[in-house]
């Protein structure tokens, strides 16, 4: 590591580095920026589809096999190296146990063999340069596995060694990984609390601090990533706007100060020559010698009328200008106020996130308590969701899940407010309504989402979900309310779901 630097001085020349080279500061791009600052090694991401088109590719031959490609699969949706390696090595082992016999000697079959092969030179780089020791153990797999028949008991004994170097090697860069995440929530926080005054800013750190809560995977952060590309834009545009209207005010005042200055001027001058005009009247000895001099006195005055009227004509211009570049002003402010509650937004539902529902929770259990009214929440599951992935495919799970909330903002009150609370779970925070109210609500809402059907080309999808309502009691938080209705939705489950129940 950079002995030279403070982890302090690191994190801010990173993020200097970070804007200026115009690169959205995402968690990746943050810790690849910091790494190569630190002189740290940048931990490759886990290869989860590689794995799972591996093991995809391997051939069950009996249940135990089954089983334990049950629980590779399991491991690689868990990011867990220590599960993939455990799975993989019973795996290994139900095969040898069923080896055939090459020339009097035990050898793996050939397919096996190539796959092992595969899945190997997909694991190492993931697991990065620095560990000499792995590199060498996984050159001497491989060149094992390139013999024909492959020596199994040499194997066996490599792969040995390999699970406890693996076993640490995951282990560090899990503890990497907590260190680097720990270390970006302190800095994000930290420019959250040093910019309270833009809120605007304070939206996006929020936005960042809730994507960056593990589990992290990818796709949330490339969610956010655009969701944060998309404001910045917005932003940019925004604040560029506001700087060419606060220069229109600041030339439309130096307008107003030399209007003054000439009506001042033209003011002096018309007072000059009346003056002037009745020390000439007081001269004068005859009748005919005053109509020049009154002639010139209504000049002037005529005159004058004239400049105060274009004056004023003017200042009311300069003045109806202002009050539009002020008009402008507040809405620019409020674009860049909205353009921040998208940090707070699901991008695939446009429902609030978990950080946008925790204000949302708060703001209502202080109006119940402010007004001694009911608060009831519900927290709702769709029924057999992974199903509808595995049969259509992510884009048609992703589209059912805009679909349901599509039909339950259609059908809640101005005053309900709906969050996706992870996955397919959403929470509806009901404000004036009783514990029986929201059950009654949630049936209404299943009735019609069984009328709504959700289309995946031509075929049309029901739609149904479990769900478990809790009202809010007296000294109870937000957090205690949600695991109630998260155990009485686990009922509606047990029960048969497409159920609603109150907890």
């Amino acid at each position: 590591m950079n002995e030279s630097k403070t982890p302090h001085e690191i994190a801010r020349e990173t993020l200097k580095r970070l804007v200026r080279g115009h690169v959205p500061p995402t968690p990746a791009n943050y810790q690849a920026c910091y790494n190569e600052i630190a002189g740290l090694p940048n931990v490759a991401p886990f290869p989860e589809q590689p794995l799972r088109q591996i093991a995809h590719e391997l051939t069950t031959r009996d249940p135990e096999q089954i089983r334990q490609l049950q629980n590779l699969d399991q491991a690689i949706g868990r990011c867990s190296w220590q599960g993939v390696q455990e799975s993989l090595l019973a795996f290994i082992a139900g095969c040898c146990g069923s080896v055939r016999e090459v020339g009097g000697e035990s050898a793996l079959p050939p397919e096996l063999a190539v796959r092992l092969t595969h899945f190997i030179e997909s694991v190492r780089p993931a697991l990065g340069d620095e560990n000499l020791q792995i590199g060498e153990l996984f050159a001497d797999l491989l060149a094992v596995l390139h013999e024909m028949p492959v020596d199994v008991p040499k194997l066996q004994g490599l792969l040995a060694d390999c699970q406890h170097l693996i076993r640490f090697a995951a282990e560090e860069q899990g503890e990497i990984k907590a260190a680097l995440l720990k270390l970006l929530h302190l800095i994000i926080g930290n420019i959250g609390e040093l910019s309270l005054d833009d809120s605007w800013l304070k939206g996006q750190v929020d936005g960042l601090l809730t994507v960056v809560a593990p589990p992290l995977t990818l796709r949330h952060l490339d969610e956010m990533g655009r969701r944060l590309r998309d404001v910045m834009v917005k932003q940019g545009e925004a604040k560029q706007r506001s700087v060419e209207a606060q220069e229109e005010m600041r030339k439309m005042l130096a307008a107003f100060v030399e209007r003054l200055a000439a009506m001042n001027a033209s003011s002096v001058s018309f007072q000059g020559k009346v003056e002037q005009s009745a020390r000439q009247i007081a001269g004068v000895k005859r009748v005919e010698d005053l109509a020049p001099l009154l002639d010139e006195v209504v000049a002037a005055t005529r005159g004058m009328v004239e400049e105060t009227a274009y004056s004023r004509q003017e200042l009311q211009s300069l003045q109806d200008k202002v009050q539009a570049t002020e008009a402008e002003l507040v809405q620019l402010h409020l674009e860049l106020d909205n353009a921040s509650l998208l940090a707070r937004h699901d991008p695939l539902t446009d429902a609030l996130n978990r950080k946008g529902l925790d204000e949302a929770l708060a703001r209502e259990i202080a109006g119940m308590r402010r007004k001694d009214s009911p608060l009831s929440l519900c927290l709702l599951d769709v029924d057999n969701f992974k199903k509808l992935n595995d049969r259509f495919g992510h884009d048609v799970g992703d589209g059912a899940l805009v679909h349901l909330a599509k039909v339950a903002r259609a059908n809640m009150r101005p005053s309900d407010t709906l969050a996706r609370y992870g996955g397919e779970e959403f929470v509806i925070l009901m404000p004036d309504t009783s514990l029986d109210d929201g059950i009654e609500a949630m049936v209404r809402l299943q009735r019609e989402l069984t009328k709504a059907f959700f289309l995946s080309g031509n075929e049309k999808i029901l739609i149904t979900f479990s769900a478990g309502v809790a009202q809010l009691q007296a000294g109870e938080s937000g957090a205690d309310a949600i695991r109630r209705a998260d155990r009485a939705m686990y009922l509606a489950k047990r029960a048969g779901k497409n159920r609603v129940m109150g907890g």
